[in-house]
């Protein structure tokens, strides 16, 4: 049997008794970490091993670590640059963009890769359109074709280090304000206004391209009432049937108060199922996490099993000092150390 369709989160930097007991679960199919979780690549290396050893085959092991401010392992690391340092050298010189692009996905990759990570839910492609300050400098580019160029460098990069791709946050958070993870944002735009712009980057990158896709906490009151998350419209007849996309949905956190007024944890999990989502995220919410699990016990999707058994890494899982000898690496690490400096850490 495949992973299940819940991925849940950890408290600290090994599993306790109970958390082992729930990752046996067989509606658990991955663990996402956080910032918390890490104290040392060798502690890191070792709790990713313990939750891989959990079960056969493995679960899934991803992170939000996408440089900038949103880059969960620091210390030990490369601290990787902002996607919008690559669209600013991409405005002077569009291949020297596309080719750091190229190189800061894989360099993310490679290091998540070589700690037994299996997949880091990147890149961004929202557009910044200078409204949202939760994505702000996360976006590659205000222009769709831009973030679509770099975005496919930066994935070719993944892809080069065993890693599959989930873009984020479909179709578009960057032309809102507010912030899902405190409130339910409106976008009032017209379909025709978010297929011309937010959705082109999505549509660029759809077919074969990207793995996975995250779609948004927004409700976008023009096309649907409900947030695209947990849209049937958004999911089904925009991201399957229009883009004919074929890779995995999974659910932006359940916890999020974008989240909240569909009820709760279960009502949240069903509801994200039901219009498309292949796997559910539940974050910092060990009870909420735990009635999803009873909830859909019995739950069982095999088209969703098989695409998520595409997002277990391949490729060396062989220690960051090992990874450190390659020439690739140096070059990678020299040429986006610069950009990534001096950029303070945003928990979202």
């Amino acid at each position: 049997m495949g992973p299940g369709q819940v991925m849940l989160d950890l408290v600290g930097i090994e599993l306790s008794e109970m958390e082992r007991e729930m990752l046996c679960h067989p509606q658990t199919g991955g663990v996402i970490l956080f910032s918390r979780n890490y104290e040392s690549p060798e502690q890191l290396s070792a709790l990713v091993a313990a939750i891989h050893a959990a079960r056969d085959p493995h679960l899934l092991v991803a992170v939000d670590h996408e440089g900038g401010r949103v880059q969960r392992f620091r210390d030990g690391f490369t601290r990787l640059p902002p996607a919008a340092a690559l669209g600013a050298v991409y405005d002077q010189d569009a291949a020297q963009g596309r080719t750091l692009a190229e190189q800061a996905g894989w360099l993310m990759a490679a290091e998540l890769r070589a700690v037994g990570v299996d997949f880091s839910f990147a890149p961004v492609l929202d557009l910044n359109h200078g409204l949202s300050g939760v994505i702000g400098d996360r976006a590659f580019h205000h222009e769709p074709h831009a973030v679509g160029a770099l975005a496919q460098a930066y994935i070719r990069g993944m892809r080069d280090a065993g890693m599959a791709a989930v873009g984020k946050h479909f179709p578009g958070h960057g032309g809102v304000r507010e912030d899902s993870h405190l409130t339910l944002p409106r976008d009032d735009r017209t379909l025709e206004r978010i297929l011309d712009t937010d959705i082109l980057p999505f549509e660029l990158l759809s077919d074969g391209v990207l793995a996975g896709v995250m779609p948004a906490h927004v409700r976008y009151t023009q096309v649907d009432e409900m947030p695209a998350g947990f849209s049937r419209y958004w999911l089904g007849e925009i991201l399957r049937g229009r883009l004919g996309f074929q890779g995995a949905i999974f659910s932006d956190d359940l916890s999020m108060a974008g989240a909240e007024f569909i009820g709760d944890y279960p009502a949240r999990a069903g509801a994200a199922l039901e219009a498309g989502c292949d796997m559910v995220l539940v974050c910092n919410h060990p009870e909420g996490a735990a009635a999803v699990l009873d909830t859909f016990a019995a739950h069982d999707d095999p088209v969703a099993r098989v695409r998520l058994t595409r997002f277990h890494g391949h490729g060396s899982v062989a220690g960051l000092g090992r990874l450190r000898q390659q020439a690739r690496w140096r070059e990678a690490h020299r040429a986006l150390t610069v950009l990534g400096e001096a950029e303070p850490e945003l928990n979202v």
